[in-house]
């Protein structure tokens, strides 16, 4: 007996050592390494049964992304959840596992909730351990030259070298559809994704980026704009820290005052817009302490847990409300503009910005006198306007082919029906004319943008097993935002289309010139077509090769599918056998 009890003992005090984090162990001066958060994660859900460890699919370094849940009721069915009209929260961390504030902050927190048996009723807790997995292996404590600790710490690329929270669209790392796939089966209403900032000095431990409120569903901006962020920001306040706005200056320092940031799909709060859940970004700040961006973390994620159990049934209606709104709405914004003339005045917490001579050049530099704060009001611009507006069609017409298309439409949850027999339907057919492109690559693309459009109505031969996609869903902007090629992270701006962008079959000069005399005199409108050409620009006039490609380009001997956008557009009923 008293050997059983020295065991249990020894069992015990094992236990309960192993739940502190190396965080903790290490004086609040280290963050885990992957191994041990995943152990971390691993115990907690052998000691309490209110925590369960999944995983997803695999990752860019070859391990799966892992999902760690808190129910209380031990209920860890998505469906049955959300049967039980209970809310879910899902907190994703080191998706830049140099900012690992989360990733630490996250495992005391599901540790204390469990032991302290703290877990809310009605909210179920996600939380994604380290997202960039390829990227916590890759430690240093240089990479983030300008940051404040901890010892070491991951790398902002993954194993491809992609910054992941640019991939939500592309979706170019297996990364990203695990993700996808945790976010589609959790479904949740709202998001958090932990961070660390870069940028100018100031008093604040802690920044927030809020989904940007005049691209969320209305219901929804409404509830964050005046229940959400008034309720953190005067909890952060009460706790000891006080949070402002993410600091996007407008000039070189704060004192110009910032502007709100427009995240576009590609990042993980513009994909979740998308599927009308509310996303946060909480940025602390790189110069702070390590053990006080961990602190505020902490509390911070805390704060968000309160809010969500307390208005769970608010929050739940909203989530409906705007899901319904949005399946039946008909126009989509694809991009926003700031309004410049639209500002606000906040109160904002500083350091005086100065220039002295450089020690390295010689030549001027700016630094920040922390020896002469100041608080004062600065203006922040915060509203952004629609800059390409359109109205949806009953549906979209996709050819199998385009297969990774399909995949993440699938992933996203977008019903899609095959057609039953080869038809001819009649569509409205993009023709992509003048657009822009970078001349650099931007994690791994030559990124499109400024896309201009000739739309023609006309008959398209389509086949069975082909795809169509009704426009009546709750998911409706993920589907406009990436079929439709002007949207900002559209897929077509991601490259996944630059194949119709070249020409399959052209001709030789020597023998289209008389095929082309014989077009022109066949046929005196394109004849007159070519005359107008040459009145209108004296240079082509004198161009013998451009008149032969016009002449070439108005016959049928032009490839019909040249520059055309392989995604037809259904404005009309029609009556189609489809599975």
């Amino acid at each position: 007996m008293k050997y059983h009890l020295l065991s249990l003992l020894l069992f015990f005090t094992m236990t309960t050592s192993a739940q502190l984090t190396p965080y903790e162990k290490s004086g609040k001066k280290e963050t885990a390494t992957y191994d041990e958060v995943i152990a971390h994660y691993k115990l907690l859900a052998k000691t309490y049964p209110q925590a369960r460890l999944l995983s997803y699919g695999n990752t860019d370094f070859g391990k799966p992304l892992h999902l760690l849940v808190l129910s209380e009721e031990k209920n860890f069915d998505p469906a049955a959840i959300r049967k039980a009209n209970k809310r879910v929260l899902l907190i994703n961390n080191g998706i830049h596992p140099g900012e690992p504030e989360g990733i630490d902050a996250s495992m005391m927190l599901a540790r204390d909730l469990l032991h302290e048996k703290k877990l809310p009723k009605d909210v179920v807790i996600c939380i994604v351990p380290v997202y960039n997995i390829d990227g916590i292996f890759n430690r240093s404590g240089t990479s983030r030259a300008n940051q404040n600790g901890p010892v070491a710490y991951g790398f902002r690329g993954n194993s491809k070298n992609y910054d992941l929270n640019r991939d939500f669209i592309k979706t170019d790392s297996q990364n990203s559809k695990g993700f996808q796939e945790i976010f589609n089966t959790w479904q949740p209403e709202i998001f958090v994704d932990t961070h660390t900032s870069n940028g100018a000095d100031y008093q604040y431990i802690m920044t927030l980026i809020p989904t940007q409120k005049d691209k969320l569903h209305p219901v929804l901006s409404e509830y964050m704009t005046r229940t959400m962020l008034p309720y953190l920001y005067a909890e952060m306040k009460k706790s000891g820290f006080e949070m402002i706005p993410y600091v996007n200056s407008i000039e070189e320092t704060p004192d110009a005052g910032i502007t709100g940031f427009l995240e576009s799909p590609r990042y993980s709060t513009g994909y979740t817009t998308l599927h009308n859940t509310i996303g946060f970004m909480p940025e602390t700040h790189m110069l702070k302490e390590y053990e006080q961006r961990v602190a505020s973390t902490y509390r911070l994620l805390e704060i968000y847990i309160n809010l969500v159990q307390r208005d769970t049934k608010q929050i739940g209606d909203n989530k409906r409300k705007a899901d319904e709104s949005v399946a039946g709405q008909s126009k989509f914004s694809l991009e926003w503009k700031l309004n410049k003339q639209r500002f606000t005045e906040i109160e904002f917490k500083g350091y005086t910005s100065n220039k002295k001579p450089s020690e390295v050049s010689g030549l001027e530099r700016l630094y920040y006198d922390r020896s002469a704060p100041y608080t004062k009001k600065i203006k922040e611009w915060n509203t952004f306007e629609p800059a390409v507006e359109i109205e949806k069609p009953l549906a979209y017409v996709i050819s199998q082919a385009w297969d990774k298309v399909i995949e993440l439409l699938k992933l996203n949850r977008v019903k899609l029906y095959r057609l039953q027999e080869d038809v001819l339907i009649p569509v409205e057919s993009y023709y992509i004319g003048d657009f822009k492109t970078m001349s650099k690559p931007f994690e791994g693309h030559y990124l499109h943008s400024g896309v201009q459009l000739k739309t023609v109505t006309q008959d398209r031969q389509f086949y069975k097993g082909d795809y169509l996609v009704y426009t009546d869903q709750a998911v409706n902007r993920y589907i406009l935002e990436t079929l439709e090629p002007q949207a900002t992270d559209s897929f077509f701006n991601w490259n996944f289309f630059d194949s119709i962008l070249g020409m399959k079959e052209h001709f030789s000069a020597y023998v289209f010139e008389d095929t082309a005399a014989e077009l022109l005199k066949a046929d005196p409108s394109m004849k007159k077509k070519l005359e107008d050409a040459r009145a209108a620009d004296p240079e082509f006039g004198k161009n013998a090769d451009a008149q032969l490609d016009f002449v070439y380009k108005n016959s049928d001997y032009y490839e019909k599918t040249h520059s055309r956008y392989p995604i037809a557009r259904l404005t009309t009923d029609t009556k189609l056998q489809l599975k």
